[in-house]
């Protein structure tokens, strides 16, 4: 068995677990700063807020980190002197550090601490968006 091929594989699949809670959690807190008013439709979104973070993308981020240095581990490590993985690298820190923000922000939607508008979610909802095809292209092409 190709155990390089396996975890790559494996890497590919969280990482697409995680991107796509990282796609859906913004445009939840679009929907429940929207219905605001309303208590049992906030308590609707804040059980799926809850759920998509804690179950899904959470172990997600840390099964596409584990993984991640599963392969750099195999390839050794001076693969990391490469500047196309040290860009990547920083970008998926950013997405983790963004990841981390949407934590934050759902704990304020919460404890009705929120000070962020609708649009600001919708605007915020296309960091990951973009984040995710500059790091296919750096990838694939390995450019630098």
């Amino acid at each position: 068995m190709n155990y390089y091929l396996l975890f790559k594989s494996l890497h590919l699949i969280a990482v697409v677990s995680w991107m796509a809670g990282l796609l859906y959690l913004p445009r939840i807190f679009v929907y429940h700063v929207e219905n605001y008013q309303k208590k049992e439709t906030t308590e609707i979104f804040e059980t799926m807020e809850r759920k998509l973070y804690f179950y899904i993308m959470r172990p997600a981020m840390i099964v596409s980190w584990l993984f991640g240095f599963i392969l750099i581990y195999i390839n050794g490590f001076e693969v990391l002197s490469a500047l196309w993985l040290q860009i990547k690298l920083l970008f998926v820190i950013i997405l983790s550090a963004y990841h981390e923000y949407l934590g934050k922000c759902m704990k304020s939607l919460k404890d009705g601490t929120n000070t962020k508008s609708s649009k600001f979610f919708r605007i915020i909802n296309e960091i990951p968006t973009v984040l995710l095809i500059l790091i296919v292209f750096i990838v694939i092409f390995k450019p630098i």
